[in-house]
């Protein structure tokens, strides 16, 4: 397994990644702990408010291509009511899964899957994308996707000038919630899979199918703490995926899966259904179905 490196354990976006070292988180923890807990929020809620919110919602009143975007999406409501879609995440099992099956249907691909595009020998419908690092470090091939792409907010100046970028005001703090209208506020739930989840429930996908969602990583350490990859990615389909040098974040599962129960029971209430066709997925959350038996 290839070494990683920890940088210290970072917010859901990395927003601070760059910023807060080791060396200065153990400051603050050491000073922390002689800080009361209420005290303690009170002198730095407005400082993480600012953060990983404030500043995004006050460039919005500014910038005008959050509203252009959330103008655009109410096209795509209901655009594929009653159809199925695949959502395919980045696990090892996509190797494992015959994707030329997925041409001509409806697909989300997320982050580095385009890796896959010529392989596959087409692209996915739509994109989506919430994590910082992944949008820093990939901004180029990113742009150079011709589908719609999804993408969170605090990403607008790597895609600055994308015409096919569409903006999506994410938010990966509190409260945790389900949107059914991504004109607004959309709660990440700790992976971008959340988002595509949210987006194929606006556009009326159903049932919604997960692929490649493997739910299981090689590389351990704290939820969201940054990391750089040390050598070959043995947590995605791909060697190169995170490869040596490329900055990530480990995953925070219990979370994903608190979000993932709050989208199995949205899409229930709906009468509609998400099921998991994962080959060999640890996740529990959603029905398990045949892969291969969908094509039948």
């Amino acid at each position: 397994m290839p070494t990683v490196r920890v940088t210290g354990q970072a917010c859901s976006a990395c927003l601070l990644s760059g910023r807060i070292t080791a060396t200065m988180r153990n400051a603050i923890n050491s000073v922390k702990r002689f800080v009361p807990a209420s005290a303690w929020r009170g002198i730095t809620g407005p400082y993480w408010w600012w953060t990983n919110r404030g500043q995004h919602q006050a460039a919005a009143l500014l910038d005008r291509r959050l509203r252009d975007s959330w103008r655009a999406l109410l096209a795509y409501r209901d655009c594929n009511r009653g159809q199925r879609c695949f959502i395919l995440g980045n696990g090892p099992s996509l190797r494992q899964t015959d994707l030329s099956h997925l041409r001509g249907e409806i697909t989300f691909g997320m982050n580095r899957i385009y890796l896959l595009f010529e392989e596959m020998g087409f692209p996915t419908t739509y994109y989506a994308a919430v994590n910082s690092l992944i949008l820093e470090q990939c901004a180029g091939e990113i742009k150079a996707l011709q589908l719609p792409k999804f993408i969170t907010w605090r990403g607008r100046r790597w895609l600055s000038g994308d015409p096919h970028a569409l903006f999506v005001d994410t938010d990966y703090s509190g409260p945790a919630t389900f949107s059914t209208e991504p004109t607004g506020r959309v709660f990440e739930g700790s992976t971008v899979t959340y988002l595509a989840l949210q987006l194929a429930y606006y556009m009326g996908c159903d049932p919604v199918i997960l692929i490649g969602v493997d739910h299981n990583f090689a590389t351990q350490g704290p939820p969201n703490a940054t990391v750089v990859s040390g050598g070959d990615d043995p947590n995605h389909f791909a060697p190169g995926y995170f490869g040596k040098g490329f900055r990530w974040q480990l995953p925070d599962l219990q979370a994903s899966e608190a979000a993932y129960t709050l989208a199995r029971d949205a899409f229930a209430a709906a009468g509609r259904s998400v099921l998991d066709a994962t080959v060999g997925g640890k996740l529990t959350i959603f029905p398990k179905v045949d892969y291969t038996g969908l094509f039948k």
